[in-house]
């Protein structure tokens, strides 16, 4: 079976944790995810099945939002709940204009520090492994963006908390956003809970769980849930090419397009009937546009000839 599950992840387990459980339901070997969720963390885990694992980076690149809560005055060495407390300031002097006038601060593009427990590699070693083993190292900035920061509740009871909504470029830390915020407010803050509610057109209110895949498997209605891959893909914008080109892109050859409008990063190759050939990148020279295939998505060169 080849295609994309929305599936709403919830707190407590990893995110391979949930693939197994795909796996097992489909019977399939070949599934993996598009983005990871933190444990702690619940929401949208776009998943992919089969065939469809070759397109994860497309959908990995995808614009996501978040809600997140935070609590303002704690700083964490995990910059989250899960970590040790490293500093407790006082938080009393932060009211909501003041905390939304810090938040503005963060939107456009922003450099982060990515966290010691993120996935990234150094030195052929994932950071969080690093972490694990007590050891902190440099790690360069990076550039992300983020779109808006909705202050949707700010509470002054006991401690100060606030829960903002995140639209933002694939690669944005979360954790390190509301750390960052803590930083700029001088009180220090750390991230409590955290719900990924969309990643491109997947959205947490038409997500499933682990239980109600198990609940059509047994009905045997799996096929139902399942999101073809053309459909996955629709976030990226497409191009159009000829029907005497359409066998040469199915075999990875670089062809003439048209419907490009300048368009930059991936975009999605289409024959004039709509139908999906792959994913490339478009040339733009002096003779025109072409467009150069990435990953070919038809099952065989023959079976679009």
């Amino acid at each position: 079976m080849d295609g994309v599950l929305n599936v709403r992840k919830p707190a407590g387990p990893t995110s391979h944790d949930v693939v197994d459980e795909i796996r097992r339901i489909f019977g399939l070997k070949r599934v993996g995810h598009a983005g990871t969720l933190d444990p702690m963390a619940s929401g949208v885990l776009v998943v992919c099945l089969g065939r469809a694992t070759r397109i994860v980076e497309y959908l990995m690149g995808l614009p996501k939002e978040y809600r997140a809560r935070m609590i303002l005055g704690i700083s964490t060495d995990t910059q989250d709940s899960t970590g040790a407390v490293i500093a407790d300031r006082d938080a009393s002097g932060v009211t909501r204009d003041s905390f939304e006038k810090a938040v503005r601060q963060f939107i456009g593009e922003i450099e982060q520090v990515p966290p010691m427990i993120s996935a990234i590699k150094h030195g052929g070693e994932r950071l969080y492994k690093l972490a694990r083993q007590g050891k902190s190292v440099e790690r360069a900035p990076r550039r992300v963006r983020v779109y808006s920061i909705d202050v949707v509740a700010f509470e002054e009871a006991n401690r100060k908390s606030a829960e903002i909504i995140v639209r933002c470029s694939s690669g944005t830390y979360i954790r390190t956003l509301c750390s960052d915020i803590g930083g700029v407010l001088g009180c220090g803050a750390h991230m409590s809970a955290l719900e990924r509610t969309k990643v491109g057109r997947f959205a947490v209110e038409d997500s499933v769980t682990v239980e109600d895949l198990e609940r059509a498997a047994q009905e045997g209605r799996l096929n139902s849930l399942v999101i073809g891959m053309a459909q996955a893909l629709s976030d990226l914008p497409c191009v159009i090419i000829g029907v005497e080109d359409v066998l040469r892109a199915a075999n990875g050859m670089t062809v003439p397009c048209f419907g490009t409008d300048s368009l930059a990063g991936p975009v999605r190759i289409l024959s004039q009937d709509g139908f999906l050939i792959g994913c490339g990148e478009v040339i733009t020279d002096r003779v025109g546009c072409s467009v150069k295939p990435r990953k070919v998505l038809v099952p065989s060169p023959e079976g679009v000839a």
